[in-house]
Order: C-alpha cells, then structure tokens, then sequence
C-alpha cells in the first residue's frame, strides 16, 4: 500500500540498524535429543522396570519437549557467544533523555510518514491476527504515522539495540489483560529486527508467553491475569465473559510467576467495566457460586491492597523494577468528538485534535485515581505509574475495529454490517498506539531518575483509600 503523503515532509529514510552476529551453524546439537530416547526404547524390551521409565521419559519429552529445547539452545549459546557480554556496546550513541520533571503524558500528535511507523507489519511474524488490521483487510494506513511529541521535552525514539543492552541476560514481563498483550506483541516488533534469524522464538505455556531473544540471554514476556488476583477468568483460552468472579485476597497462584523478573509492567482496568458492582468469591468458601457483589472502586481497592502486599513482600527493589500501565480507551461514543452519525469507531482514520478540549470518554477515574494512590503510599518498591490515558483518548482512529477477529477467526460479511455489536474498539493495530507506549516504557527503564511514586501522575480529585 503507498505511503500517505503529509502536509510537509522529508523523505530521508531511518539510519540503518547494525546487523547482528551470525551464529555458527548448530549440526546436529539439537536432534541427538530426540535420539537420547533409542537407548531408552532398546533397553524397554528387555526389563519392565526400565518399560516404565521409558514411558516417563517419553511423556515427559513430549509434555516439555519446547522447554527442553529451548534450554538446550540457550546452553549452546554459551558456545556460540562466549563474549556476548561485550558485544554490541560499542558504537551507541549518548541518549539524551527528558528530565523526570517532564510530563510525558501531555502533548499533540504530529503527521510523521519519515521515521515511522517503526516495524512493518507484514515484517514481524510474531503478530496475532488480532491487530494485524492491513492483512485483515483494513483500507487505510494513516493510523501508523501519528508521532507523539510531549509539551515540554522531547521523547526519545526507541533503539532496539540499546534496549536489548539494557534487558541482556534479564526478563521483562508484563501482566495484565489483552492491552498489556497488546503492548507485549508491539515490543517484540520493535526489538525483533536486531536479532539474527533463529534466535528469536516465541513459547506458550498455559498462562505464560515467552519471547526469547537467545543472543542476549533475554526474555519478555506476557503473563494473563486479567485483574492481576484468581478469578474464574484466569484460562486465556477459555475464560468467563458474562459472570467474572474475583478472589480479592487470592495472588499467590499468579504471582509466583512474577518472582525473579527485573521488569513488572502490569495492567488491569478493562475487564471491571462491565458492571458497576463486581462479583467477588466469600472467603473459604468452596465454589464460585458463593458469592456477593460489592462496589467496583471498593474491589478493586481490595485487589490493590492485595498486590501492594505481596510486591512489599516478594520483590527486591535492588532488582526489580515495577510499573503499571493506566487506563487504555474505549471509543465508543462519537457524538463526544463530533460525529453525532458516526458508530462507535468504524471509519475514523484520523485522530482528534482539539487538544483545547480533551474527550471525555468516561473513564472511571475513581480507579486511575487508587493506583497512583497506592503508588504513591508504595515507600519499599517503588512503582513507576507510566500515564498512557490521556494520549490514547485522542486516538479514536487506531483500533483494529472491523479489521479483527471474533473467537479465533475473522469477522464474517455479515457480522462486519453490523458494527454497533462486533467492531471492536477497546485493541489496537500495529504497528500503533501501543508503540509509543513502549515508547514511554523504553524512556522510563533507561533513565537514571526513574518516574517512581513520588513523582506520579496527579490525581483526577481527592480520593481515600478504599476501607480495609
């Protein structure tokens, strides 16, 4: 599809990136795994005993078979990379960053068709159908040339290869919802360029979604838990729409994933809103069905006490770092841009900006508001609240609306006519939006005066924590 033609602009291309060391080819370093197992069938036929363990051995080559694999190949890299703690160092330019003093969440957006989009999308394999919206059939491509330019400082452009420095030999996960997924999928992208073809993969495990980048020893990941605590919603394949449940007082089941990662970025917002009171699970009690219904704002006040605990808890601030992501948009109504005729967000392709008038999108502060409250109270580990909120309202034009899917396949003819109940405009395309988050995410992890609670965005009104 042609590049859209801005107002004014440049047409000198991105520097080029540095290609990253070819890896010596492996043999058969990898097969003699599955050959391990003939010695094991051969002396099956001779002992019962010996039948038993093969069969153990088998099973478990099968259940974990991924895992033994991908162990294996981050033990050859030893060999491949023995001085990869000094590779790629060299050569970087010094970042200028923004002061912390500098509100990244306050800003326009800027028509830029020269350094962006950062990825293509047809280049990065690791994508889901889901916000692929050119390969499902989107029209226009305006959506991916939107640069977001803070007020008072400038923002710097994320560089794969200084990240992929910063996260060598370290893990970065996220946690959340399908928002924090969709952050997840964008940083993949926009580091999987500088890696060298097969040393890059993703694995899925119940829950847990690992994205390995094998020259640096590193992982991101994305851990499902959709209100960060248990909840009868907590299978990401096959989990409750109509009837959520939560367990308030109930993590340790999530977060025991959570232990030993140097980057936390969770999420939780979206799935609260179906309701103004949430269904949470009596205490002891042995089945979903025995439960009451309190307000929104005091449950999620219980979960935030909950997650508050267990960080002070479980996390060395000397290690880990803590972030949470605020609320992502709904843009649903849009009368409140100026499109009384408009249905949800079929057809935007350009974003607001009347920055003179912010949208109100009627967002429940309340529990913006609790966050950076609890931030703020967090004196052991610090958590650094990235306010993503107000930028992303103005975006009404960069969701995968129509151009998605609907229980694994793409929307139907039919289904594409009637909008009002199948466009999806809660997730968005990528490349996207959840690029210049991790945008802000990049800035916040490399900056030395990190944006942590003391420093947090404001509160939308005076709010007291929730009753213990």
């Amino acid at each position: 599809m042609a590049k859209p033609t801005p107002p004014t602009s440049a047409s000198n291309p991105p520097p080029p990136t540095t290609a990253a060391p070819k890896p010596r080819p492996l043999g058969g370093a990898l097969d003699s795994l599955a050959s391990s197992a003939r010695p094991l069938l051969a002396a099956a036929r001779r002992s019962p005993v010996t039948t038993l363990v093969a069969a153990f051995f088998l099973l478990a080559l099968f259940m974990y078979g991924e895992d033994v694999r991908t162990i294996a190949e981050l033990s050859i890299d030893d060999y491949l990379y023995p001085d990869a703690d000094l590779y790629n160092v060299s050569g970087l330019a010094p970042l200028a960053l923004p002061p912390p003093t500098c509100d990244l969440s306050r800003g326009r957006w800027v028509f830029d068709n020269v350094s962006l989009p950062a990825y293509r999308e047809k280049d990065c394999s690791f994508l889901t159908k889901q916000v692929t919206c050119l390969a499902n059939g989107r029209p226009d491509d305006t959506w991916q040339y939107w640069r977001w330019q803070p007020d008072e400082c400038s923002l710097p452009t994320f560089d794969a290869r200084r990240f992929m420095e910063t996260m060598r030999g370290k893990r970065l996960m996220f946690v959340g919802d399908s928002l924090n997924r969709n952050q997840w999928e964008s940083l993949v992208c926009l580091v999987q360029p500088i890696l060298s073809k097969g040393r890059k993969k993703v694995v899925k495990r119940g829950s847990l979604t690992t994205f390995y980048a094998k020259e640096y020893r590193a992982t991101l990941e994305f851990y499902w838990a959709p209100f960060l605590v248990e909840s009868n919603s907590d299978n990401p394949n096959f989990h409750s729409i109509g009837t959520r449940i939560i367990r308030p007082e109930r993590i340790q089941a999530h977060a025991k994933y959570w232990k030993d990662v140097d980057y936390l970025i969770f999420n939780t917002y979206i799935w609260w809103m179906n309701t103004a009171d949430m269904k949470v699970r009596r205490p002891n009690s042995r089945y979903w069905s025995e439960h009451d219904e309190v307000p929104r704002v005091e449950a999620y006040g219980r979960v935030f006490k909950t997650w508050s605990d267990w960080l002070n808890d479980n996390v060395d601030p000397a290690r880990t770092s803590v972030f949470f992501m605020t609320i992502s948009p709904l843009h649903i109504s849009p009368m409140n841009w100026g499109n009384p005729n408009g249905i949800r967000c079929v057809k935007e392709t350009l974003p607001y900006q009347n920055y003179s008038q912010p949208l109100d999108l009627y967002h429940d502060m309340r529990l913006y508001d609790l966050v950076v409250k609890v931030a703020n109270t967090m004196e052991k580990v610090p958590v650094t609240v990235i306010n993503i909120t107000k930028m992303s309202d103005y975006r009404k034009d960069a969701h995968t609306s129509l151009y998605s899917i609907r229980q694994g396949k793409l929307l139907t003819p039919k289904q594409k006519a009637d909008p009002e109940k199948f466009a999806d405009c809660i997730h968005w395309c990528l490349p996207g939006v959840p690029d210049v988050w991790n945008q802000l995410l990049y800035t916040r992890i490399l900056s030395k005066s990190s944006w942590h609670s003391n420093s947090s965005p404001p509160l939308s009104q005076p709010l007291p924590l929730p009753p213990q």
